[in-house]
């Protein structure tokens, strides 16, 4: 009896000491997101285009906030102005016209509660994916199914690219960035392995055309994302800033970036 009566006081006293937690995380005014990626498929015309804007909200609040009623627009310098209208309340903007020009220069312009933010940056072109080799022998145990997207690089020139893997399984898409500094000229591949991958599933490939500055933009927030990186409650070391400048309030900087990349795509079953 004296065990039983012992027993129940030690579970009280724990059931007591639960106290409910709140962590007071500082939450700063929203600001302007800017998804900006620009994509000329090979083989399309490019004309059907779109861009989302979006505000920043607190760290454990679910889901986005759209950014509505902005003035978007992009020009180039052949005099074009292409007007992006929003698709409802969305926060999507589209627009069905757009001319896409290798090596052309382009402009955006987002008119948003009454500041204007611009950018400013180059479409660039891809080389084809060649193919795409399966390891079945991959990862640490061996066990895990690995893709190489082999591509072509061109000899002397320098190049940045951006690859998307993107798996019918419900996992996070898988990004990566590459350079040609100590691969100009050579056949190389871009790799994604997932260890739930399964026969029968599909992987959509794009490799995009990027810049240099958005390469260091990607690579930059890679890094930080990563897991080596400490987590998502790690204390970033800078905050990673993207080439949008509001030219109304420049301490109201926005968020995102705006990119114009030729893609090549390839839907790969894995055997």
């Amino acid at each position: 009896m004296k065990k039983i009566l012992s027993l129940l006081i030690i579970l009280i006293t724990f059931h007591n000491c639960e106290d409910v937690i709140e962590v007071d995380l500082n939450e700063a005014p929203p600001r302007l997101v800017i998804d900006a990626g620009i994509r000329w498929f090979k083989n399309t015309t490019g004309n059907e285009q779109s861009i989302r804007l979006s505000l920043t909200s607190p760290f454990f609040s679910e889901g986005t906030q759209p950014a509505n009623n902005a003035l978007v627009s992009i020009s180039d310098t052949n005099g074009n102005t292409f007007n992006f209208v929003e698709d409802g309340a969305t926060g999507i903007y589209r627009n069905s016209s757009f001319i896409p020009v290798i090596d052309g220069i382009y402009v955006l312009s987002v008119f948003y509660n009454n500041e204007l933010y611009t950018a400013t940056e180059t479409l660039k072109s891809v080389v084809p994916i060649d193919f795409v080799e399966q390891r079945d022998d991959g990862g640490f145990l061996g066990e895990d199914i690995e893709l190489k997207a082999f591509y072509t690089d061109p000899v002397n020139i320098e190049n940045f690219y951006f690859f998307e893997f993107i798996s019918d399984i419900p996992v996070i898409p898988t990004l990566e960035v590459y350079e040609d500094r100590f691969t100009d000229g050579n056949q190389i591949f871009g790799f994604y392995t997932e260890e739930d991958l399964e026969s029968g599933d599909l992987v959509t490939i794009r490799n995009h055309g990027i810049s240099e500055r958005f390469y260091q933009f990607m690579f930059t927030l890679l890094q930080q994302g990563s897991e080596d990186s400490g987590g998502p409650f790690e204390t970033q070391p800078a905050t990673v800033r993207g080439n949008c400048i509001n030219q109304t309030n420049a301490d109201n900087f926005p968020f995102g970036y705006f990119r114009l990349s030729e893609v090549d795509e390839v839907v790969y079953t894995v055997q």
